[in-house]
Formats: structure tokens, sequence, C-alpha cells
């Protein structure tokens, strides 16, 4: 999570505004739609991350439901747990999409999703 001057606008290029930050309730996620993208947003120890919301092991997008342990957040469908800060499982195997973040000084939350695009 970044922090930026008011007078630093450039730095929200191609990202969007999902929420206030007093709209996130400490140590639980919230479900967003950012560009036809599902996006699982935390707030941890005041520090925001955004992950994406959907799990992939069936496809649900349940993930900003999840609980959080040691730095983690956890399917609570599936119980496959996610690094917060990365997106990755453990072992350094894959997982989520990670989105950065930026909170402003008027405490706004901004997200920047990158769509992937399928090749098929």
């Amino acid at each position: 999570m970044r922090s930026f001057k008011h007078s630093d606008q450039t730095e929200l290029e191609n990202f969007v505004r999902v929420c206030a930050l007093h709209e996130l309730n400490e140590n639980a996620g919230k479900r967003f739609i950012v560009d036809d993208v599902e996006v699982a947003v935390f707030k941890i120890n005041e520090k925001v991350f955004a992950l994406s919301n959907i799990c992939p092991h069936q496809h649900s997008a349940l993930i900003y439901d999840g609980f959080i342990e040691d730095g983690c957040v956890v399917c609570p469908a599936h119980g496959w747990m996610f690094n917060l800060e990365t997106g990755r499982m453990p072992a350094n195997r894959n997982g989520l999409d990670s989105f950065p973040v930026i909170v402003s000084e008027e405490n706004d939350v901004y997200v920047k999703v990158e769509k992937k695009e399928l090749k098929w």
C-alpha cells in the first residue's frame, strides 16, 4: 500500500477508486468488481491488500469471505491458503493475482487491475 500527496494525481493513472478506508473492516475482506474483474480487498493492521476474488480450485468468487491467518487469506470453501501480499500459495506455488493498491491522503482506496487476455 502506498500513500500519495494530493498533488501527485499522476500516481493514480489506471487506478480505480473502490472505497474509503473506513469502509473496510480490520482483518476482513470486501468484494469489488473493477473493470469486470472480481477483486477481494483486505485491511490488515491498517495495511490494504487486493487479490483476485476467484479461487483457482473451483473458480468460486468467495476469497473476500475467507479468514485471515499468518499473513494469508484462507478460502472458506476449499481451505487453500494465499499470501496477502503476493497472492501465492505455500511453497511459492501460483495462486491468485495480486493488484497494486494506493491509499490517498484523503483515505480513499484505489486498486489497479490489469485484465488478463486469453489467447485461444
